[in-house]
Protein backbone atom coordinates (compact mmCIF):
# COMPACT_ATOMS: atom_id res chain seq x y z
CA UNK A 1 0.00 0.00 0.00
CA UNK A 2 0.81 3.27 -0.93
CA UNK A 3 1.30 6.25 1.59
CA UNK A 4 0.89 9.61 0.27
CA UNK A 5 3.40 11.90 0.63
CA UNK A 6 3.22 15.02 3.02
CA UNK A 7 3.22 17.35 -0.62
CA UNK A 8 0.42 15.13 -1.93
CA UNK A 9 -1.61 15.58 1.39
CA UNK A 10 -1.47 18.88 1.67
CA UNK A 11 -2.75 19.55 -2.19
CA UNK A 12 -5.62 17.52 -1.52
CA UNK A 13 -6.91 18.88 1.98
CA UNK A 14 -6.47 22.55 -0.16
CA UNK A 15 -8.69 21.02 -2.88
CA UNK A 16 -11.03 19.82 0.05
CA UNK A 17 -11.23 23.21 1.20
CA UNK A 18 -11.81 24.75 -2.00
CA UNK A 19 -14.84 21.89 -2.90
CA UNK A 20 -16.48 23.30 0.69
CA UNK A 21 -15.94 26.83 -0.17
CA UNK A 22 -17.52 26.51 -3.48
CA UNK A 23 -20.71 24.16 -1.75
CA UNK A 24 -21.44 27.57 0.39
CA UNK A 25 -21.31 29.60 -2.64
CA UNK A 26 -23.43 27.40 -4.49
CA UNK A 27 -25.93 26.92 -1.40
CA UNK A 28 -25.84 31.37 -1.09
CA UNK A 29 -26.42 31.73 -4.90
CA UNK A 30 -29.26 28.82 -4.50
CA UNK A 31 -30.61 30.86 -1.60
CA UNK A 32 -30.55 33.91 -3.72
CA UNK A 33 -31.92 32.39 -6.88
CA UNK A 34 -34.61 31.23 -4.86
CA UNK A 35 -35.60 34.18 -3.29
CA UNK A 36 -35.18 36.43 -6.66
CA UNK A 37 -37.50 33.65 -7.98
CA UNK A 38 -39.99 34.14 -5.46
CA UNK A 39 -40.26 38.47 -5.85
CA UNK A 40 -40.47 37.58 -10.02
CA UNK A 41 -43.48 35.41 -9.06
CA UNK A 42 -45.08 37.91 -6.67
CA UNK A 43 -43.89 41.00 -8.99
CA UNK A 44 -45.42 38.80 -11.89
CA UNK A 45 -48.80 37.96 -9.79
CA UNK A 46 -49.14 41.92 -9.32
CA UNK A 47 -48.92 43.00 -12.91
CA UNK A 48 -51.47 40.42 -13.62
CA UNK A 49 -53.49 41.67 -11.28
CA UNK A 50 -52.99 44.99 -11.86
CA UNK A 51 -53.77 44.34 -16.13
CA UNK A 52 -56.56 42.34 -15.08
CA UNK A 53 -58.09 45.26 -13.32
CA UNK A 54 -57.37 47.94 -16.01
CA UNK A 55 -59.14 45.43 -18.27
CA UNK A 56 -62.04 45.27 -16.01
CA UNK A 57 -62.07 49.54 -16.02
CA UNK A 58 -61.46 49.94 -19.86
CA UNK A 59 -64.49 46.69 -19.86
CA UNK A 60 -66.88 48.99 -18.05
CA UNK A 61 -66.53 51.55 -19.71
CA UNK A 62 -69.87 51.11 -22.45
CA UNK A 63 -70.58 55.08 -23.16
CA UNK A 64 -67.28 55.70 -24.80
CA UNK A 65 -65.58 53.67 -26.95
CA UNK A 66 -61.69 52.45 -26.12
CA UNK A 67 -59.91 51.43 -28.84
CA UNK A 68 -55.75 50.49 -27.83
CA UNK A 69 -53.32 50.30 -31.21
CA UNK A 70 -50.46 49.43 -32.17
CA UNK A 71 -47.83 51.73 -33.63
CA UNK A 72 -49.41 50.70 -36.77
CA UNK A 73 -52.86 51.43 -36.12
CA UNK A 74 -53.92 47.70 -35.69
CA UNK A 75 -56.34 47.12 -32.96
CA UNK A 76 -55.18 45.47 -29.93
CA UNK A 77 -57.65 46.86 -27.19
CA UNK A 78 -61.55 46.95 -27.97
CA UNK A 79 -64.05 47.86 -25.01
CA UNK A 80 -67.88 46.70 -25.21
CA UNK A 81 -68.07 50.76 -25.82
CA UNK A 82 -66.31 50.10 -29.18
CA UNK A 83 -68.26 47.41 -29.62
CA UNK A 84 -71.52 48.83 -29.27
CA UNK A 85 -70.56 52.09 -30.94
CA UNK A 86 -69.40 50.16 -34.56
CA UNK A 87 -71.25 47.21 -34.02
CA UNK A 88 -68.36 44.60 -34.52
CA UNK A 89 -67.52 42.18 -32.01
CA UNK A 90 -63.80 41.87 -29.29
CA UNK A 91 -62.94 38.73 -31.84
CA UNK A 92 -63.83 40.26 -34.97
CA UNK A 93 -61.30 42.82 -34.81
CA UNK A 94 -58.38 42.65 -32.64
CA UNK A 95 -55.17 41.91 -34.35
CA UNK A 96 -57.32 42.12 -37.95
CA UNK A 97 -58.26 45.29 -38.59
CA UNK A 98 -57.23 48.63 -37.96
CA UNK A 99 -58.52 51.98 -36.89
CA UNK A 100 -58.77 53.30 -39.74
CA UNK A 101 -60.66 50.99 -40.99
CA UNK A 102 -63.66 52.45 -39.03
CA UNK A 103 -63.21 55.95 -40.38
CA UNK A 104 -64.38 57.86 -43.20
CA UNK A 105 -61.70 57.36 -45.31
CA UNK A 106 -62.59 61.45 -46.79
CA UNK A 107 -61.50 62.58 -43.37
CA UNK A 108 -58.54 61.47 -43.95
CA UNK A 109 -57.34 62.63 -47.16
CA UNK A 110 -55.63 59.27 -47.94
CA UNK A 111 -52.95 59.81 -45.15
CA UNK A 112 -54.11 56.70 -43.62
CA UNK A 113 -53.11 57.14 -39.60
CA UNK A 114 -50.94 59.73 -39.17
CA UNK A 115 -54.11 61.83 -39.91
CA UNK A 116 -55.12 60.69 -36.59
CA UNK A 117 -52.20 60.60 -34.49
CA UNK A 118 -49.88 63.54 -36.03
CA UNK A 119 -51.37 65.98 -33.48
CA UNK A 120 -50.94 63.93 -30.31
CA UNK A 121 -47.63 62.90 -31.65
CA UNK A 122 -46.60 66.51 -31.69
CA UNK A 123 -48.90 67.66 -28.47
CA UNK A 124 -49.11 64.54 -26.61
CA UNK A 125 -52.65 64.66 -26.96
CA UNK A 126 -55.32 65.76 -29.57
CA UNK A 127 -59.47 66.11 -29.53
CA UNK A 128 -61.88 66.60 -32.36
CA UNK A 129 -64.84 65.12 -33.88
CA UNK A 130 -64.26 62.43 -36.51
CA UNK A 131 -67.00 60.37 -38.25
CA UNK A 132 -66.86 56.91 -37.36
CA UNK A 133 -68.89 54.27 -39.84
CA UNK A 134 -70.59 51.55 -38.29
CA UNK A 135 -70.47 47.58 -39.81
CA UNK A 136 -74.04 48.70 -40.94
CA UNK A 137 -72.61 52.04 -42.60
CA UNK A 138 -74.42 54.01 -39.98
CA UNK A 139 -72.41 57.26 -39.78
CA UNK A 140 -71.77 58.80 -36.31
CA UNK A 141 -69.66 62.05 -35.14
CA UNK A 142 -67.72 60.88 -32.51
CA UNK A 143 -65.36 63.03 -30.58
CA UNK A 144 -62.06 61.50 -30.17
CA UNK A 145 -59.08 62.11 -27.94
CA UNK A 146 -55.74 60.56 -28.94
CA UNK A 147 -53.08 59.92 -26.70
CA UNK A 148 -49.50 57.77 -27.19
CA UNK A 149 -49.73 54.43 -25.37
CA UNK A 150 -46.85 52.57 -23.71
CA UNK A 151 -46.80 49.90 -21.38
CA UNK A 152 -43.41 49.13 -21.83
CA UNK A 153 -43.30 46.50 -24.26
CA UNK A 154 -42.72 49.31 -27.42
CA UNK A 155 -39.17 49.42 -28.26
CA UNK A 156 -36.10 50.10 -25.73
CA UNK A 157 -39.61 50.02 -23.50
CA UNK A 158 -41.29 53.60 -25.15
CA UNK A 159 -44.35 54.45 -27.04
CA UNK A 160 -46.44 51.41 -28.41
CA UNK A 161 -49.13 52.57 -29.55
CA UNK A 162 -52.21 54.93 -29.43
CA UNK A 163 -55.31 54.96 -27.35
CA UNK A 164 -58.74 56.00 -29.31
CA UNK A 165 -60.90 57.53 -26.42
CA UNK A 166 -64.61 58.32 -28.38
CA UNK A 167 -67.20 59.77 -27.18
CA UNK A 168 -70.71 59.30 -29.23
CA UNK A 169 -71.68 63.44 -30.52
CA UNK A 170 -74.19 62.81 -32.90
CA UNK A 171 -77.22 63.63 -31.44
CA UNK A 172 -75.31 66.83 -29.76
CA UNK A 173 -74.40 67.94 -32.97
CA UNK A 174 -77.72 66.99 -34.56
CA UNK A 175 -79.02 69.32 -32.02
CA UNK A 176 -76.42 72.21 -32.21
CA UNK A 177 -77.57 72.38 -36.60
CA UNK A 178 -80.79 72.90 -35.73
CA UNK A 179 -80.59 75.08 -32.78
CA UNK A 180 -78.39 77.36 -35.23
CA UNK A 181 -80.58 77.04 -38.28
CA UNK A 182 -83.66 77.88 -35.61
CA UNK A 183 -81.65 81.45 -34.06
CA UNK A 184 -81.16 82.13 -37.95
CA UNK A 185 -84.57 81.47 -39.16
CA UNK A 186 -86.52 83.72 -36.21
CA UNK A 187 -83.68 86.10 -36.51
CA UNK A 188 -84.36 87.01 -39.73
CA UNK A 189 -88.48 86.68 -39.33
CA UNK A 190 -87.88 89.27 -36.63
CA UNK A 191 -85.62 91.43 -38.63
CA UNK A 192 -88.15 92.09 -41.40
CA UNK A 193 -91.50 92.97 -39.27
CA UNK A 194 -88.85 95.46 -36.99
CA UNK A 195 -87.26 97.53 -39.60
CA UNK A 196 -90.87 98.27 -41.08
CA UNK A 197 -91.56 98.92 -36.97
CA UNK A 198 -88.68 101.49 -37.00
CA UNK A 199 -89.44 103.07 -39.72
CA UNK A 200 -93.22 104.56 -39.28
CA UNK A 201 -91.98 105.17 -35.78
CA UNK A 202 -89.48 107.39 -37.24
CA UNK A 203 -92.14 109.27 -39.89
CA UNK A 204 -94.76 109.29 -37.33
CA UNK A 205 -91.99 110.97 -34.71
CA UNK A 206 -91.14 113.64 -37.22
CA UNK A 207 -94.93 115.04 -37.04
CA UNK A 208 -94.14 118.55 -35.60
CA UNK A 209 -98.36 118.55 -34.63
CA UNK A 210 -97.90 115.25 -32.00
CA UNK A 211 -98.12 115.35 -28.81
CA UNK A 212 -95.93 115.59 -25.92
CA UNK A 213 -97.10 112.94 -24.46
CA UNK A 214 -97.47 110.85 -27.45
CA UNK A 215 -94.42 111.63 -28.44
CA UNK A 216 -92.75 110.38 -25.34
CA UNK A 217 -94.65 107.14 -25.22
CA UNK A 218 -93.72 106.35 -28.71
CA UNK A 219 -89.78 106.98 -28.35
CA UNK A 220 -89.81 104.39 -25.51
CA UNK A 221 -91.47 101.87 -28.37
CA UNK A 222 -88.95 103.25 -30.34
CA UNK A 223 -86.05 102.55 -28.15
CA UNK A 224 -87.47 99.14 -27.17
CA UNK A 225 -87.72 97.96 -30.81
CA UNK A 226 -83.94 99.10 -31.18
CA UNK A 227 -83.35 97.26 -27.81
CA UNK A 228 -84.60 94.23 -29.82
CA UNK A 229 -83.30 94.94 -32.99
CA UNK A 230 -79.67 95.03 -31.88
CA UNK A 231 -80.57 91.41 -30.12
CA UNK A 232 -81.93 90.21 -33.55
CA UNK A 233 -78.69 91.42 -34.61
CA UNK A 234 -76.17 89.44 -32.11
CA UNK A 235 -78.21 86.41 -32.62
CA UNK A 236 -77.35 86.87 -36.57
CA UNK A 237 -74.26 87.39 -35.93
CA UNK A 238 -73.35 84.36 -33.36
CA UNK A 239 -75.50 81.99 -35.97
CA UNK A 240 -72.91 83.15 -38.82
CA UNK A 241 -69.93 82.75 -36.65
CA UNK A 242 -70.82 79.12 -35.40
CA UNK A 243 -71.76 78.24 -39.07
CA UNK A 244 -68.34 79.64 -40.30
CA UNK A 245 -69.66 82.71 -42.51
CA UNK A 246 -68.14 85.36 -40.30
CA UNK A 247 -66.32 87.40 -43.05
CA UNK A 248 -64.25 91.07 -42.25
CA UNK A 249 -64.33 93.92 -44.37
CA UNK A 250 -60.65 95.12 -43.97
CA UNK A 251 -58.99 98.30 -43.38
CA UNK A 252 -57.68 100.67 -40.94
CA UNK A 253 -59.02 100.88 -37.94
CA UNK A 254 -57.62 104.31 -35.76
CA UNK A 255 -58.22 102.79 -31.65
CA UNK A 256 -58.07 106.10 -29.88
CA UNK A 257 -61.10 106.93 -32.51
CA UNK A 258 -62.92 104.29 -31.91
CA UNK A 259 -62.37 104.22 -28.06
CA UNK A 260 -63.49 108.14 -28.14
CA UNK A 261 -66.66 106.80 -29.99
CA UNK A 262 -67.74 103.94 -27.62
CA UNK A 263 -67.65 106.44 -24.62
CA UNK A 264 -69.95 109.06 -26.74
CA UNK A 265 -72.03 106.52 -27.56
CA UNK A 266 -72.25 105.07 -24.12
CA UNK A 267 -72.46 108.22 -22.24
CA UNK A 268 -75.83 109.11 -22.02
CA UNK A 269 -76.61 105.43 -20.99
CA UNK A 270 -74.41 105.65 -18.04
CA UNK A 271 -75.24 109.66 -17.14
CA UNK A 272 -78.96 107.90 -16.45
CA UNK A 273 -77.63 104.89 -14.56
CA UNK A 274 -75.21 107.76 -12.53
CA UNK A 275 -72.00 106.18 -13.76
CA UNK A 276 -69.08 108.42 -14.35
CA UNK A 277 -67.41 107.52 -17.54
CA UNK A 278 -63.88 108.71 -18.26
CA UNK A 279 -62.25 108.42 -21.58
CA UNK A 280 -58.10 108.56 -21.94
CA UNK A 281 -56.80 108.18 -25.40
CA UNK A 282 -54.44 110.52 -27.76
CA UNK A 283 -55.51 112.62 -30.42
CA UNK A 284 -54.88 109.90 -32.67
CA UNK A 285 -53.44 106.39 -33.63
CA UNK A 286 -52.24 103.81 -33.01
CA UNK A 287 -53.74 102.42 -35.77
CA UNK A 288 -54.53 99.07 -36.45
CA UNK A 289 -55.57 96.64 -39.57
CA UNK A 290 -59.01 95.55 -39.46
CA UNK A 291 -62.69 95.86 -39.62
CA UNK A 292 -63.35 99.33 -38.07
CA UNK A 293 -67.58 98.03 -37.88
CA UNK A 294 -66.93 95.11 -35.83
CA UNK A 295 -63.70 96.12 -33.72
CA UNK A 296 -66.30 98.85 -32.66
CA UNK A 297 -69.06 96.17 -32.02
CA UNK A 298 -66.63 94.92 -29.99
CA UNK A 299 -66.07 97.71 -27.84
CA UNK A 300 -69.49 98.80 -27.35
CA UNK A 301 -70.07 95.32 -25.96
CA UNK A 302 -67.15 95.84 -23.51
CA UNK A 303 -68.30 99.17 -22.67
CA UNK A 304 -72.07 98.55 -22.19
CA UNK A 305 -71.37 95.67 -20.03
CA UNK A 306 -69.30 98.24 -17.63
CA UNK A 307 -72.08 100.54 -17.49
CA UNK A 308 -74.57 97.91 -17.21
CA UNK A 309 -72.36 96.09 -14.53
CA UNK A 310 -71.67 98.85 -12.37
CA UNK A 311 -73.87 100.04 -9.54
CA UNK A 312 -74.92 103.99 -9.52
CA UNK A 313 -72.12 106.27 -8.14
CA UNK A 314 -69.23 103.75 -9.82
CA UNK A 315 -66.72 104.27 -12.41
CA UNK A 316 -66.00 103.43 -15.98
CA UNK A 317 -62.61 103.80 -17.54
CA UNK A 318 -61.46 103.86 -21.20
CA UNK A 319 -58.09 103.38 -21.83
CA UNK A 320 -55.40 102.26 -24.24
CA UNK A 321 -52.44 100.31 -23.42
CA UNK A 322 -49.72 97.64 -24.42
CA UNK A 323 -50.28 93.75 -24.14
CA UNK A 324 -48.76 93.65 -20.73
CA UNK A 325 -51.20 96.10 -19.33
CA UNK A 326 -48.88 99.40 -19.11
CA UNK A 327 -51.11 102.59 -20.13
CA UNK A 328 -49.97 105.79 -22.27
CA UNK A 329 -50.23 105.04 -25.87
CA UNK A 330 -48.61 102.00 -26.92
CA UNK A 331 -46.07 100.23 -29.19
CA UNK A 332 -44.73 97.11 -30.60
CA UNK A 333 -46.21 94.21 -31.77
CA UNK A 334 -49.82 94.62 -29.99
CA UNK A 335 -52.20 97.25 -28.20
CA UNK A 336 -55.13 96.88 -26.34
CA UNK A 337 -58.26 98.39 -25.69
CA UNK A 338 -59.41 98.59 -21.77
CA UNK A 339 -62.59 98.83 -19.76
CA UNK A 340 -62.10 98.96 -16.32
CA UNK A 341 -64.95 99.47 -13.91
CA UNK A 342 -66.15 99.15 -10.35
CA UNK A 343 -69.18 97.28 -11.02
CA UNK A 344 -70.24 93.44 -9.50
CA UNK A 345 -67.51 91.54 -10.69
CA UNK A 346 -67.04 88.17 -11.94
CA UNK A 347 -66.51 84.92 -9.84
CA UNK A 348 -62.70 83.17 -10.67
CA UNK A 349 -64.31 80.29 -11.28
CA UNK A 350 -67.19 81.63 -13.82
CA UNK A 351 -64.22 83.93 -16.11
CA UNK A 352 -63.31 80.84 -18.45
CA UNK A 353 -66.61 80.38 -19.45
CA UNK A 354 -68.17 83.45 -20.07
CA UNK A 355 -67.18 83.33 -23.89
CA UNK A 356 -70.05 80.36 -24.35
CA UNK A 357 -72.98 82.14 -25.69
CA UNK A 358 -76.03 82.63 -23.58
CA UNK A 359 -73.88 82.22 -20.77
CA UNK A 360 -73.89 85.11 -17.88
CA UNK A 361 -72.06 85.48 -14.48
CA UNK A 362 -74.57 84.80 -11.12
CA UNK A 363 -72.74 88.42 -9.64
CA UNK A 364 -75.33 89.33 -13.01
CA UNK A 365 -77.99 87.24 -12.40
CA UNK A 366 -78.22 88.23 -8.92
CA UNK A 367 -77.80 91.76 -9.42
CA UNK A 368 -81.23 91.49 -11.29
CA UNK A 369 -78.82 92.90 -14.45
CA UNK A 370 -80.71 92.55 -17.76
CA UNK A 371 -78.87 90.75 -20.62
CA UNK A 372 -79.19 86.76 -22.38
CA UNK A 373 -75.10 86.23 -21.86
CA UNK A 374 -74.41 87.13 -26.38
CA UNK A 375 -72.02 90.37 -25.72
CA UNK A 376 -68.63 88.76 -24.48
CA UNK A 377 -69.19 85.98 -26.57
CA UNK A 378 -69.25 88.32 -29.85
CA UNK A 379 -66.22 89.99 -28.74
CA UNK A 380 -64.77 86.87 -28.68
CA UNK A 381 -65.25 85.85 -32.03
CA UNK A 382 -64.39 89.61 -33.11
CA UNK A 383 -60.98 89.29 -31.35
CA UNK A 384 -60.04 86.08 -32.45
CA UNK A 385 -60.97 86.91 -36.36
CA UNK A 386 -58.59 89.68 -36.07
CA UNK A 387 -55.70 87.40 -34.70
CA UNK A 388 -56.22 89.24 -31.55
CA UNK A 389 -58.08 88.09 -28.11
CA UNK A 390 -60.22 88.86 -24.77
CA UNK A 391 -58.74 89.11 -21.53
CA UNK A 392 -60.72 89.61 -18.40
CA UNK A 393 -59.43 90.04 -14.77
CA UNK A 394 -61.78 90.41 -12.35
CA UNK A 395 -62.22 90.37 -8.22
CA UNK A 396 -66.16 89.64 -7.37
CA UNK A 397 -67.70 93.14 -5.73
CA UNK A 398 -65.03 95.19 -6.75
CA UNK A 399 -64.73 95.14 -10.79
CA UNK A 400 -63.54 94.26 -14.25
CA UNK A 401 -61.03 94.73 -16.68
CA UNK A 402 -61.61 93.92 -19.77
CA UNK A 403 -58.69 93.89 -22.33
CA UNK A 404 -58.94 93.84 -25.95
CA UNK A 405 -55.53 92.71 -27.58
CA UNK A 406 -54.90 93.15 -30.85
CA UNK A 407 -52.07 93.04 -33.50
CA UNK A 408 -50.40 95.77 -35.16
Amino acid sequence: MTTATAPDAARLRALEARVAELEAERATLTALVDARGEELAVAARMLRARAATMTGVVDAITRQSVVGTDLDGVVRVWNPGAERLLGVPRAAVVRRRRITDFHDPAELGGRGLDALVRTAAECGSDVRDWTYVAADGTRRTVSVAVTPRSDGSGPGGGQDGWTFVGTDMTEVRAAERLKDQFVALVSHELRTPLSSVLGYLELVLDDPDLGAGTRRHLGTVQCNAARLERLVGDLLFTAQVEAGRFALTPGEVDLAALLRAAGESAQVTADGAGVTLAVTAPASGPVVPGDALRLGQAVDNLVSNAVKFTPRGGRVELGLGTADGRAGSPAGGEVSIEVRDTGVGIPGAERAGLGTRFTRATTAVRAGVPGVGLGLSITHAIAAAHGGRLELASTEGRGTTATLVLPR
